[in-house]
């Protein structure tokens, strides 16, 4: 079975602007998906019910994330992302599945938006050299978990959970 993908859900704006941004950076015939902050990047897919049980059980309320910087990659492009409560959720949730997860996903995490990838070293710092200079930080709104099937090229979404306000 495919393995799982579980990524953050953004609010609409932000999804958009950064599938744009990925558009127009991502080579054409590589960029399989939109643009996504990844949580854990290879469960496996019998775990499914048990990962979507556990979002739901730990989803808490939606919390600002902040943008605050662009961030080479080797042969990539991304944006650092700067938010303890994403990164206190994600530490609980990897302290739920420690035994499950594999060694990728036990590696700190470094929450961030990749908009651009598998391009040469030079075309990456060309692109992080002109988004750095029109950058300004902002926020978004994270708004829940997306849980995604890997089908070694497009992914599948399999849920959205979305966190619930506070009464």
């Amino acid at each position: 079975m495919h393995p799982l993908v579980v990524t953050l859900a953004l609010e609409a704006g932000a999804q958009e602007r950064f599938d744009a941004e990925r558009a127009r950076w991502f080579p054409a015939d590589r960029s399989e998906v939109g643009a996504h902050v990844t949580l854990f990047q290879c469960l496996r897919g019998e775990l499914e019910e048990r990962v979507r049980v556990d979002l739901v059980q730990h989803a808490g309320p939606p919390f600002p994330v902040g943008v605050a910087g662009v961030l080479p990659l080797s042969g990539g492009t991304a944006y650092a992302l700067a938010a303890p409560e994403l990164a206190r959720r994600q530490r609980v949730l990897q302290q739920l599945w420690w035994a499950e997860l594999t060694a990728q996903d036990r590696q700190g995490f470094r929450p961030h938006i990749t908009v651009q990838q598998q391009v040469s070293a030079a075309e990456a710092r060309a692109t992080v050299t002109v988004l750095r200079r029109a950058f300004r930080p902002f926020q978004f709104r994270a708004e829940g978990y997306r849980v995604w099937r890997n089908n070694d090229g497009p992914w599948t979404e399999l849920a959205r959970i979305p966190f619930a306000e506070t009464w």
